[in-house]
């Protein structure tokens, strides 16, 4: 009877002796080298302040370090989920995180299948630029451009609604807008750098796939549907565990350029919550607190996605 392979029987014979192992690095040691800052970029900012969340146990006192605090238990998180204000907060960011999941994650989707489908490579060169180029401006920026499209009195959009009889909205200066605003300048700014994942792989899919679908009589809009978004699906699916991955990392720039006390009820959400109580009011463990659950509650989206798209699609991140 032939004896049963052992799962290392594989790696003994791809490396069946240390020789052939530092031989493998040796040749292909050009890749190990680039990959030196990264490791390095994710040891130092992300691995080593793992070890500061240990302040969110501790009532923080910055002149007696970490070592000299003395330990608050979960008092932190107890006030974190008795405070009314952060339930707002957090309500804020889910509602806004959701937003941002069921609307700007598909634009860059689409933008990717309607590029595909330009004929003109000229124009669609053109056509790519325009879209990336917000991309390249800071938030500090398009927040100025925002604000002043948005203005009352000097502001494109209510230049446009006074031509059909609308009075002037201080769109910025009220609870009701705010979410939205910040939904639409992210699709503006990032939805654009977002299609070069997508484009990258329809670019894969093998031509002769579409050239027998026409063959069958398929139009256009049928071999998008039934090969183009098929063949992306891996993609989209991998960005997607990414992206609640983030769910509560909305961004700080984004709203803290926008923000004002007129929409911040509806407005803020946690980051700019932790920048006014963390680093204006120093209340650092309570903020660390925060941060710490923050991480946790993407590491669960992750975990729980990752299961539930194995089982559907058959793709996860792991």
């Amino acid at each position: 009877m032939a004896s049963k392979i052992q799962p290392t029987d594989s790696i003994r014979v791809a490396f069946p002796h240390k020789k052939a192992r530092w031989a493998f690095a040796r040749k292909y040691y050009p890749l190990y080298l680039i990959s030196i800052p990264g490791i390095l970029f994710f040891i130092v900012f992300k691995y080593i302040p793992l070890m500061g969340s240990v302040i969110a146990f501790q009532d923080y006192n910055i002149f007696k370090g970490v070592t000299g605090s003395p330990w608050a238990g979960l008092a932190h998180f107890q006030r974190m989920f008795a405070y009314d204000e952060f339930l707002n907060i957090l309500k804020n960011t889910l509602l806004i995180g959701l937003y941002d999941l069921c609307f700007a994650f598909p634009v860059p989707i689409v933008l990717a299948l309607l590029l595909n489908e330009l004929r003109s490579a000229l124009y669609k060169r053109f056509v790519q630029t325009v879209i990336y180029m917000p991309h390249f401006l800071s938030w500090v920026i398009v927040g100025g451009i925002v604000v002043g499209m948005l203005s009352p009195t000097t502001g494109f959009v209510n230049h446009v609604l006074s031509l059909f009889g609308i009075d002037p909205i201080y769109f910025l200066g009220d609870n009701a807008y705010i979410r939205t605003i910040l939904i639409g300048a992210g699709v503006w700014k990032d939805s654009g750098w977002g299609t070069i994942i997508y484009l990258a792989a329809i670019a894969g899919i093998n031509p002769d796939i579409y050239e027998a679908a026409e063959i069958d009589g398929a139009n256009r809009m049928r071999q998008t549907l039934s090969i183009t978004i098929p063949a992306i699906l891996p993609t989209i699916t991998i960005l997607f565990l990414l992206h609640i991955g983030n769910f509560l990392d909305f961004g700080f720039e984004r709203v803290y350029i926008l923000l004002n006390p007129l929409n911040s009820q509806n407005g803020e959400i946690l980051d700019t919550y932790v920048y006014r109580a963390g680093l204006v009011d120093r209340q650092y463990s309570y903020t660390t607190a925060i941060g710490l659950f923050k991480s946790v509650v993407g590491f669960l989206l992750i975990l729980i996605g990752n299961t539930f798209s194995k089982k559907a699609t058959g793709e996860g991140l792991y």
